[in-house]
């Protein structure tokens, strides 16, 4: 364990405590020197420590820095078989893609506190601003058809939206098939790929991409989408982001392992937005109104056209907005 961990582990056990320069060397076993580089080290990692001269130096007690330490701490389930956890990287489903493709093992999770190229769905760039999010994603490999993939991404979205109302008693609705929404705003998007085996029809593996806007970013979001992002707290509060990811990664765990009995549609469907209000389904073919009337057993969504006739919409290339 290096100097920066041992500090780190120590100022864990002492959080909201001054502890000199001195007692930390004598701790740890080495000089003032590397004492001094291993706090300008976690500072720069996004931790706040508070330096008093003849007092030492303290871990605030509002620190919320994602680590893998801390995410463990919380976290349950033994489904997780490795967790990558990174300070910044251009995507986590394009991260975790490189390690699948090297053998990763299912249950593999990448987080990371910081994307620069996050992404949504249809190819939309996903904001992924540092020390305000969450960004995470995990290796699956489903023993199910191509055609039921929407159950992974619909399953996600169920333990967001019971995480979220645990922690903060906020009510949370899903915008059909991958948005989370609490207080009218948009606080999380969900991207499932996939690499497919062709010739069999079924997964070689899944990448399930979860981004949660835990807090607004310091300057607020993009003028873009400033009108419906939206955030889980309006305040930093201590190790939230540690506990909100090891909760969501516990209870996905739990639906995907019990997948074939859906045992989260019911939890899904009575978060549903919209539901039997016009809306317009928005297709590379053009855009076609209905009236949202609910999902059926694999999670797609059931309308009804002017016409009086019923259609069943998958999730594939098509957008859905209230009229």
């Amino acid at each position: 364990m290096t100097v920066k961990e041992k500090l780190k582990e120590l100022f864990e056990k002492h959080k909201g405590e001054y502890l000199s320069g001195e007692r930390i060397a004598a701790d740890l076993g080495c000089t003032r020197g590397a004492v001094w580089k291993a706090v300008r080290s976690l500072t720069e990692d996004g931790y706040r420590i508070t330096a008093v001269t003849n007092r030492g130096y303290r871990l605030d007690e509002e620190n919320d820095v994602i680590s893998e330490e801390g995410i463990r701490e919380y976290l349950k389930s033994d489904a997780v078989k490795k967790l990558v956890v990174l300070k910044t990287v251009d995507s986590t489903n394009l991260y975790l893609k490189k390690l699948a493709s090297d053998g990763a093992e299912e249950g593999t999770f990448v987080v990371s506190g910081e994307q620069t190229a996050g992404r949504g769905r249809l190819g939309r760039s996903f904001f992924s601003p540092s020390d305000s999010g969450i960004y995470m994603s995990i290796l699956l490999k489903p023993d199910m058809g191509a055609e039921s993939a929407i159950r992974i991404t619909t399953a996600a979205a169920v333990a967001v939206a019971e995480t979220v109302e645990n922690i903060t008693g906020k009510k949370t609705s899903v915008k059909w098939v991958n948005d989370i929404y609490a207080e009218g705003r948009k606080i999380c998007g969900i991207l499932t790929e996939a690499s497919f085996n062709v010739e069999f029809g079924c997964f070689d593996y899944a990448v399930l991409g979860i981004g949660i806007n835990v807090y607004e970013p310091d300057g607020g979001f993009p003028d873009d989408i400033k009108d419906r992002a939206g955030a889980v707290l309006s305040e930093r509060t201590a190790d939230m982001r540690n506990r909100i990811i090891a909760s969501v990664a516990d209870s996905f765990m739990d639906y995907y392992n019990d997948i074939g009995n859906r045992s989260y549609f019911e939890s899904y469907e009575k978060r549903l937005m919209w539901k039997d209000e016009p809306i317009d389904i928005i297709s590379p073919a053009g855009t076609k109104q209905a009236v949202l009337r609910g999902i059926d057993d694999e999670c797609r969504l059931i309308v009804e056209y002017p016409d009086g006739t019923e259609g069943i919409v998958s999730s594939g290339e098509i957008s859905i907005i209230r009229k």
